[in-house]
């Protein structure tokens, strides 16, 4: 595998991030930027030595006190399973500890069982559940049980 490092995303990125989402994401993943720029977020891409984004994610601090909150997480289909989405977890995780904050959290759709193997390889583990909901873009509005899960980070 190429050596990878992560960094800020950048706009400029976004037209290399198709493999995030569908042009309606892109434009919330725009808007993250925004808040990225006024610290409430941190939004990670990480790259190859072409410096072109292979995953995204994002770190909201705003949402649970004295934790992270990663969300967004994407990783270019035709490149999962390398090691990609462990080393973009590692770098949200590292983010987070910078904060000088003592946990990370995610949601996982209940449908989605190779994230969470992931997540739960990597020290995650369930404290409960919730309802996500978002607007598709043909404008309806989506709704997916998640499990909410946790790791300390010491």
């Amino acid at each position: 595998m190429t050596p990878l490092h992560s960094r800020e995303l950048r706009e400029e990125d976004l037209p290399h991030c198709s493999f995030a989402g569908s042009p309606h994401h892109l434009t919330d993943v725009r808007r993250q930027l925004l808040r990225a720029a006024q610290g409430e977020v941190d939004y990670l891409a990480v790259c190859t030595t072409s410096d072109l984004p292979v995953a995204i994610g994002g770190i909201d601090y705003a949402i649970t006190p004295g934790a992270g909150t990663l969300w967004q997480l994407s990783v270019d289909p035709a490149l999962q399973g390398r090691g990609i989405g462990t080393y973009l977890i590692g770098a949200a995780e590292e983010r987070i500890r910078a904060r000088g904050l003592a946990a990370a959290e995610l949601a996982v759709e209940v449908d989605n069982p190779r994230a969470r193997a992931l997540y739960e390889r990597l020290g995650y583990t369930a404290y409960g559940q919730q309802t996500e909901s978002w607007t598709q873009e043909d404008g309806t509005l989506y709704s997916t049980l998640c499990d909410l899960l946790r790791k300390p980070l010491t």
